[in-house]
Formats: structure tokens, sequence, C-alpha cells
């Protein structure tokens, strides 16, 4: 019989920040014991959630970013959402062959949508024809997001990513997670705490005002430890990355640019990416970025072009993607890992005035590139909050307006990830209460997958 375990991944989490700021974690550790994650390449979201979960590498299971290049429909394609994306056997379903009884609910763990988890719940807006966008989120079963919501108010997506991110969307997550857990009392719960990644992006880990997104999700892994402590259930804590602190972006669409590889689309005075017609883009993902090179002939010239960079530390052909377990055909020809302190943007206009109209929104779809200037608000907007309620009023009233207050200051970002070569400290952890296992002081992350199989299983 399989013992019910819970695992909270509290995202950006490293030795360096647990101490007085943290005194739940810090307890929590001293039940049991901590040991480092070593993340898989790149060391972002959705490749690493996908490794944990199937214990393989993105070669594997596919998942070679938070998003990629579709070259039959020449369209980058960003967060999506569906769990046939990743390929190979989930860590619930292994569980289920052992024990058919076993249940899963996944609570905002990523490509959670139509997987084969008992229950789920992710973030899901609602569109509407005018161009409005309304807070809502996804369930299996379906009723369950209406009951959800029904208690604790609708899901707070503003909260979940872009400037007005807080620990309100973590905080829900997690009186979700224990409605859930009363309501169906899974053997497998799977909870994703995001906050700590806003503060650790928008200030850096070495800056004193990450202390009060330490406290605050701190209080809510707390309530998480003793009710789960409480209900008899195992639990760990993990994280998918450590943050380290960035100085600037590295431009590489730019350089694409000025190469006359990367084209672009006119479109009323402002350009738009036009990725089918281009010789060579990038799609830029935190500290890394897949180069989709449309003439194998010229990856060489590219390959070349690109270690000429500023703030380029590797580029990576087939042969070393191979060695790093990102050689999948979604990947692009090449893959550029920066230097450290610095990070990729996916910028490709030469003047501000000619950046896209969702630039300088939050539009994490049809940006062709992560952006972490969607947790800022653009400083040289006067009075920016009067101006978002004023433009919320208008959407209200049925008017069409664009949420224009996103900055496009690169420098402006002080904490990044995707390199996988870090200092011990900055390590993500995976902590459990289980001292006296024989575990190595460093595990890679698709291993956590036989981890949560020894948690569940620990009994037989």
């Amino acid at each position: 019989m399989a013992r019910p375990t819970a695992v909270i991944n509290v995202v950006g989490l490293s030795s360096s920040l647990i101490g007085e700021a943290t005194p739940h974690i810090q307890a929590f550790v001293k039940r049991g014991r901590l040991c480092r994650l070593k993340p898989v390449l790149p060391a972002v979201t959705c490749p690493v959630q996908a490794s944990m979960l199937t214990g393989k590498l993105p070669r594997e299971h596919g998942i070679v970013g938070n998003g990629w290049y579709n070259r039959d429909l020449a369209e980058v394609h960003f967060w999506k959402q569906s769990n046939r994306l990743v390929r190979g056997e989930k860590v619930w379903e292994t569980a289920k062959r052992r024990d058919p009884s076993v249940t899963c609910a996944n609570m905002f763990w990523w490509y959670n949508m139509y997987s084969s988890a008992d229950y789920a719940v992710t973030p899901r807006p609602i569109y509407k024809a005018d161009g409005r966008k309304f807070p809502d989120c996804y369930s299996h079963p379906a009723d369950l997001r209406i009951m959800l919501q029904e208690k604790l108010g609708t899901f707070p997506l503003f909260h979940f990513w872009g400037p007005a991110s807080s620990i309100a969307s973590s905080r829900w997550i997690a009186q979700a997670s224990k409605i859930v857990h009363e309501r169906y009392r899974p053997t497998l719960t799977l909870i994703y705490l995001p906050h700590l990644d806003y503060g650790l992006q928008r200030f850096g880990p070495d800056d004193p005002k990450i202390n009060r997104s330490l406290r605050e999700l701190d209080e809510v892994v707390g309530d998480l430890i003793s009710y789960f402590d409480d209900q008899g259930v195992s639990t760990i804590i993990l994280s998918e990355y450590g943050i380290e602190s960035v100085d600037d972006a590295v431009h590489i669409n730019r350089v694409l640019r000025k190469e006359s590889a990367l084209q672009v689309r006119e479109e009323q005075g402002l350009e738009v990416l036009d990725a089918g017609a281009s010789d060579a883009f990038a799609v830029a993902d935190h500290q890394v970025a897949h180069v989709y090179v449309k003439d194998e002939s010229k990856v060489a010239h590219y390959a070349e072009l690109a270690r000429s960079i500023p703030g380029v530390e590797q580029v990576l052909g087939r042969e070393k993607q191979m060695a790093a377990g990102l050689d999948h055909q979604r990947s692009g020809e090449l893959v550029l890992i920066a230097e450290p302190h610095r990070w990729f943007s996916y910028y490709y206009w030469l003047e501000d005035e000619c950046a896209p109209d969702f630039a300088r929104t939050v539009d994490i779809h049809r940006k062709p590139g992560y952006d972490p200037l969607d947790l800022f608000l653009d400083p040289a907007i006067g009075l920016p909050k009067l101006r978002i309620a004023w433009k919320l009023l208008k959407r209200k009233l049925g008017f069409r307006t664009l949420m224009d207050v996103i900055p496009l200051d690169a420098s402006r970002v002080r904490g990044s990830h995707g390199r996988v070569d870090q200092r011990p400290e900055s390590q993500p952890v995976l902590i459990t209460t289980q001292p006296d296992d024989e575990r190595s002081d460093e595990l890679p992350c698709h291993a956590v997958r036989d981890v949560i199989l020894a948690h569940l299983f620990a009994d037989d």
C-alpha cells in the first residue's frame, strides 16, 4: 500500500536562501536531509519538471525549453499546456502500475492539461473575442475549478505572473491543495509555489529585499508542512533551479538581424519576427537560447558568429547537445549558453519605436521568447497604477485598449537561470524526511522520480 506523499516545489530555492528568513523550511531541513540537485539543460521550468516526473532527459521526453520553434508551422510556441507534449511514463503512472489504488493530484505543475493525473488544477485565462483577458483556471474534474473558486475566490492570475505578481497566487495554490486533499485524499500531491521566483528575478539573490519574499513564502510552506504532518502525509520539498545574479542581457536576435539572417515583417509601422523567412533566429529562454538555422550548410557559420558575441559562453552543436542530453528534433541547430551574470533577451528590433505592440504587454504566448521584463512596470509611466486602473475600467466598459505598461530596458532584470554550472550554494535543492538514506550530496534532477517512488513505497 503506497504511503501518501506531498511534493512541494518551492521555485528558486537554494541552500544559500535557507536561514533566518525561512524558519519553517530550516526546521524541516533539520528533521531530514538536504541534497543539491543538478538540473538538466536548460535549467528552466518545463524541462526540469518533465525530467523530475519522467526520470528522463530532454532528448527522451522532448521538452527542450519553456517553448520552441515548430518548424512545420513556422511559429514559436511558448507555455503550452497539453501533457501529450511530454513523452515518457510519468511518476504517478509508474506508481499506479505498482499499486493500482494510487491517485495523483497535480496542483499547478506544468503540462497539466489532459494528463493521466486523477485531479489537476492549472492557470487557464478566459480570452474574449474583443481582446479582454479574465483570470480563471482549468481543472480535472471540471467541477473542481468551480468549487475551488467558490471557496477561495477567482484564481488570482495577475498575481501569478506580471508586474502585480505576489504571494497571493502561491497562497491560493496552497489553500486549494489542502481543499483537494481533504476532498479526494490523493496518494501523491504535487504542489507548485512560484512566489520566490518573482523577487529573485526582480532583485537578484543577494539583494536584502528578497528577505520579504522568503518570509512570505516560508509562511505558506510552513502551513503546508504542518497540514500534511497532521494528515500523516510524507513531505518532500524541492526546487527546479537556483537563480544567480545578472547584470544585463545578450541581444542575440539583434546580432542575427544585423547579419541579415533574421527577417521581420512590418505591420503598421511595427516589426514582427518572420521566423519562417529567417535564415537564423534565436528562441531565447533565460540563460539559454535555441538558434534555429534554415540551411544546414550554414550552421558552422552561425556557430562561429555566436562564439564571437560577448556574453555567450558556450555554443552547442548537435554533438555537444547529445552529450548534454538535449539532442531532440525540437532543439535548435545550435544551443547557446550565456556567461555567468548574463541572460538572453528575445528582442529583435533595433529601435524601440519599432517594437511590436505586444512587447510592452504581458503576452506570454505571442512573444517569441521568455520575457522577464513582464515582472516590471515601466518607470517612464507617470502614476502607473492609475493608468492601469483607467485601462481596466475602459475594458470593463467594452472598449479595446492596450495594457502597454511593460518596460523594454533589459538591464532592470537582476536574476536569471538556465545554466547548469553553478556554485553549490546556488544550486536547487531536494529536502526529504528520510535522514538515514544513502543518497549522495548531489543528485541529477531526473533522479527525483525515484526519490518520489521511494517515499511512496517506503514501507514495502
